[in-house]
């Protein structure tokens, strides 16, 4: 017990926040962009001599968390995530993106847009930015506490669609072993750059992470890195 005391005093004596050897980021669990999205940051971290950790919760006890000052930050968000949690400050430029899609198990249609399915019983997950953002409005949504529920009760006919992040559904559909019922329209409903987040007190953090996510972006690096990463997962049995 002592030993723990001992460093989180330390931690708090540590001064500006680059100083710190760990940051703590919270990442919204069983949704595979997040831990795409994690192990892209800890590469970005990494240059900079910072460990990364990870707290996995729900979606809104993410920013709960986060926007609280609980933990360092958000592993990443939407770019407007700053306008409701002042506290949390955007990291530009974007670190990674998603392709929010539909899925059902019986329609066919071309997607065009949010407004094409604003007639239909939707399913989200709750605390996930772009889709509570893009449904809002709209008479028939409910919102899931997590990604494998969601399809679980699109798959009993709860919905007629479910929204999540293109890449984060295939991964879930193929691990509930329900491909050959549920699969996702094309296009996707839009391309969505995300951010990473940082709270406030680390905003002397927030312009060197940015300039390493920045000089892998131009380099190459971030693209090619994301890219194994979706690899590795879709390729895990």
């Amino acid at each position: 017990m002592w030993r723990i005391i001992v460093v989180c005093l330390s931690l708090l004596a540590a001064g500006p926040s680059h100083a710190q050897s760990v940051i703590r980021l919270a990442r919204i669990a069983d949704i595979p962009d997040q831990y795409v999205g994690g192990e892209m940051l800890r590469a970005v971290y990494a240059k900079l001599n910072i460990k990364l950790e990870f707290v996995d919760v729900p979606g809104k006890r993410a920013l709960a968390l986060s926007s609280g000052g609980e933990v360092d930050g958000e592993i990443q968000r939407i770019g407007t995530l700053s306008s409701e949690y002042p506290t949390l400050l955007r990291v530009t430029p974007a670190i990674n993106y998603i392709e929010p899609a539909v899925f059902t198990t019986r329609l066919h249609f071309v997607v065009d847009g949010w407004n094409s399915i604003r007639d239909l019983r939707i399913g989200i997950v709750r605390g996930v930015g772009s889709s509570e953002a893009g449904t809002r409005g709209m008479d028939h949504v409910t919102a899931t506490a997590g990604i494998e529920n969601m399809i679980m009760m699109l798959d009993a006919d709860r919905f007629d669609v479910i929204v999540t992040d293109l890449f984060s559904g295939l991964v879930a559909v193929r691990k509930l072993n329900l491909q050959a019922r549920i699969y996702p329209l094309s296009p996707p409903l839009e391309r969505i750059r995300i951010f990473h987040y940082l709270h406030e007190r680390h905003r002397d953090l927030v312009p060197k992470v940015g300039q390493v996510i920045a000089q892998m972006e131009a380099s190459g690096e971030l693209a090619a890195l994301r890219e194994a990463l979706v690899k590795q997962v879709l390729s895990t049995p």
